[in-house]
């Protein structure tokens, strides 16, 4: 499962520069696949659909810091627990319940992310 960031965020960015996928933007900014992954090019998705890595991409909110859930992979594969829920000084980093991903997938993931 990725992580989300609550509307509690009082922007404070302290989970930014923890995630090692670069899955957490500013709110208002576009993300891209290749920011902080090995991903160049025409990349498919988990999904199926392509994408360019390089392309910028919709932020998810504008109000507060966000983690795209293409990127997170509750930093399975780096560290026991999400570094961005241990940094939060006001919890707001939990559990998406609309990407629910098993560790294997999440494993995956990390793979696919850096190549």
């Amino acid at each position: 499962m990725a992580i989300m960031i609550t509307d509690e965020c009082i922007n404070c960015g302290a989970c930014e520069p923890e995630c090692p996928n670069n899955a957490i933007y500013e709110p208002g900014v576009p993300w891209k696949f290749s920011e902080g992954s090995g991903l160049k090019g025409t990349i498919t998705l988990p999904d199926g659909q392509e994408a360019d890595a390089d392309d910028d991409q919709d932020p998810v909110s504008d109000d507060v810091y966000y983690i795209t859930p293409y990127k997170c992979t509750e930093c399975v594969g780096f560290h026991e627990e999400p570094q961005c829920a241990a940094v939060c000084p006001v919890d707001c980093c939990v559990p998406d319940p609309d990407y629910v991903e098993s560790k294997d997938d999440l494993l995956a993931k990390k793979e696919w992310l850096h190549i």
